[in-house]
């Protein structure tokens, strides 16, 4: 997609980033992307031989420039989780490709980059108690899959409830809602149901999946927030990761208004919003 080049020299252009506080990922390995994925799915997904359901269920045709896409994509946002140490806060300029579970690809998703990048903080004794929220208008069906017996790693999605995926995974809190929702009342949900989260989890780190289907303007989201909307919801996410002094790693997730400069504008916010809280 065009905003995933746009995102960035966006970023430039208003001088929210120089060209130093990029970085560039590497190929995960299949060692890393089997923290979270089942060995044989990664293995037929390595080697272009998943079966034509599988490929169909994933709606993208096979190919080596999409799986090196997908390694980049989980690399990028590892790296970006050791920036978040760092910094506290750190983002992955695409990925949240959250409709990956642990032995399938969905929706477009291959590999799921918050995922094995959790799984890697642990695995590496970098974290203990991890969050992973993710504000996407679809729920975090694959994330949920992955981790939905898993004692350290909490899954919490608010989402509308008719929207895609039509079978739903369970989160450890979902919050499903109705088509349409706007600001006010939105924003109190998130409020009301993710202080409880944050406070029972105690998280020492966070993924925040920022999708911004979330708009009003969004073709696929059904939902009603504003532009405003939107950056408010951000703050509140960044706002409680402070709070609880928990470093917080950002991916981008999905953007589909019919004006691209919405996309691009909205997500921009969020780097924004973090970059304003975090005094970057």
């Amino acid at each position: 997609m065009a905003k995933y080049e746009l995102i960035p020299a966006q970023l430039l252009h208003e001088g929210l980033a120089t060209k130093e506080n990029f970085f560039e990922p590497i190929l995960a390995d299949r060692a890393t992307i089997c923290l979270a994925h089942d060995s044989e799915y990664v293995d037929h997904l390595l080697d272009l031989t998943l079966d034509a359901k599988m490929v169909r269920r994933i709606g993208f045709a096979l190919s080596e420039s999409l799986i090196i896409r997908e390694r980049l994509l989980v690399d990028g946002t590892i790296k970006a989780c050791h920036y978040a140490l760092k910094y506290g806060v750190a983002f992955n300029a695409a990925g949240g490709t959250h409709h990956a579970g642990r032995d399938f690809g969905e929706g477009f998703c291959l590999l799921n980059d918050q995922a094995v990048a959790a799984a890697y903080l642990l695995d590496q004794k970098l974290a203990n108690r991890i969050l992973i929220v993710d504000l996407d208008v679809h729920q975090g069906n694959g994330t949920a899959h992955i981790f939905r017996d898993h004692p350290d790693i909490f899954t919490f999605s608010i989402h509308g409830e008719k929207n895609y995926p039509f079978v739903k995974e369970q989160s450890h809190r979902d919050v499903g809602l109705n088509d349409g929702i706007g600001d006010a009342d939105y924003l109190a949900k998130l409020l009301e149901t993710l202080q409880p989260v944050f406070e029972q989890v105690k998280p020492d780190f966070v993924f925040y999946q920022a999708g911004v289907d979330v708009l009003a303007t969004d073709k696929l989201g059904k939902l009603g927030l504003t532009a405003e909307g939107c950056r408010q919801r951000d703050e509140i996410v960044f706002d409680l990761c402070r709070k609880f002094q928990a470093p917080v790693q950002v991916s981008m997730g999905g953007g589909y208004s019919e004006v691209l400069r919405h996309i691009v504008d909205a997500h921009v916010s969020t780097y924004r919003t973090a970059i304003d809280l975090y005094n970057l």
